[in-house]
């Protein structure tokens, strides 16, 4: 007893200096750079149409232009971090206010010797104030002069994939194996590859170190109570759960379309493996007024449904409600209250989780009953959905709609 007592008592110190960390990084820092949720996917679970009004957490703004190429009436961006919406309101007027050959240089190579200069002249004047005083100190970041070269090894998640890349610099059998595998023409070439010049370079004891550690986790944007949930599903903790999620990756999914995994091994993306709004053909729609479906906001998601008249008819919540159930559980349920206020009837909400069938469905209560019994889930959508996922490091993907 005196043991699982210490043990309680040095998990609940853990979780509350862990807490204190991540909002730290959290109120200081750009944490995502792409957004990494597959938005085929959430397509096909959305089932968008012209009249829908989304809400949509911000993160890195990748997905949110995605959607709008779908001609949804509204999209509000919603994001506590402030940085995210400085990065989604620098794509937005780069789209208005670019040619695609400068939009590209900048969002899909994620370097332009001139970026500084275009966004003194041209873009600043389109931002908010916060955003303009955020790109006035990172701008940059886009221009190829600082250290790390590429955008996308800036913010928090290009920590991480700078320290990838320098352990690839380390181990040259293992990049040459890469490389073989970013040329890879079918899938049972990409599987062969992959076997043969890869797994047996890959998972040396420093790096299965590594993505073991919280602080690792941590810049990824993975707290500690989303690591927990993943440690409990699987023997051989959060290392042997990204390696099972990378053996997916590469043994069965193409990787000439998997623009997520291949962004941070090139730093950069390529004009045949990029999100939609990176293609010419969408950026010009998103110019022509796709885009002016998007409203960005820095807020909660609490915060700004309580304050829209709107009703909302599809969320993207992305994976948020993890960390919350721990951190913040009564903030977590008046989240769902104002979700169920402004939703629409028979509204559809889709979000990711560590687990996949996450305690705090059942835990929390709203309106009298618990959350899982208020809304209904469509299991077997999701489940079939979730194989072709080109991300596959959720354990979770839950597609539920608000009675009507």
């Amino acid at each position: 007893m005196p043991n699982v007592l210490a043990r309680r008592f040095f998990d609940a110190a853990f979780d509350a200096m862990d807490q204190r960390l991540f909002n730290a990084i959290y109120s200081r820092s750009l944490v995502y750079n792409t957004c990494w949720e597959d938005p085929a996917v959430d397509r096909k679970a959305l089932e968008l149409n012209s009249r829908d009004r989304m809400l949509v957490i911000t993160s890195a703004g990748c997905n949110v232009l995605d959607y709008a190429l779908t001609g949804p009436a509204r999209i509000h961006a919603v994001d506590a971090n402030p940085r995210q919406s400085a990065l989604l309101e620098l794509k937005l007027a780069g789209i208005r206010r670019l040619e695609f050959e400068d939009f590209f240089a900048a969002f899909g190579e994620g370097r332009h010797a001139g970026f500084e200069e275009i966004y003194r002249h041209v873009l600043r004047e389109e931002l908010s104030p916060f955003a303009q005083e955020w790109w006035d100190r990172n701008i940059v970041w886009f221009s190829g002069a600082s250290p790390r070269g590429s955008f996308y090894y800036h913010g928090l998640s290009g920590v991480v994939a700078t320290g990838f890349r320098g352990y690839l610099q380390l181990r040259p059998a293992l990049r040459s194996g890469i490389r073989l595998l970013l040329e890879a023409n079918t899938l049972e070439e990409q599987r062969e590859i992959y076997d043969r010049h890869v797994e047996p370079h890959l998972w040396s004891r420093g790096l299965n170190w590594a993505l073991s550690r919280q602080i690792t986790m941590s810049l990824l944007g993975v707290p500690h109570p989303q690591r927990k949930e993943v440690q409990r599903q699987h023997d051989n903790g959060v290392a042997g759960f990204i390696r099972e999620s990378i053996e997916t990756v590469f043994r069965t999914l193409p990787v000439r379309t998997n623009y997520f995994w291949t962004l941070y091994l090139r730093g950069r993306y390529t004009r045949d493996c990029c999100p939609e709004y990176l293609k010419p053909h969408n950026f010009t729609a998103l110019k022509r007024g796709a885009a002016d479906c998007v409203d960005v906001h820095t807020d909660t998601v609490t915060g700004f449904l309580q304050k829209t008249p709107e009703r909302i008819s599809k969320f993207v919540l992305l994976d948020h409600m993890d960390w919350m159930s721990s951190y913040y559980p009564e903030a977590l349920r008046e989240e769902w209250q104002a979700i169920l206020d402004r939703a629409t009837p028979e509204a559809r909400i889709i979000f990711r989780s560590a687990h996949r069938k996450p305690a705090y469905l059942d835990r929390l209560r709203v309106r009298g009953r618990a959350l899982r019994d208020a809304l209904t889930f469509h299991d077997g959508l999701a489940w079939a959905l979730q194989p072709s996922d080109r991300v596959h490091t959720y354990a979770g993907f839950h597609i539920a709609d608000v009675p009507g």
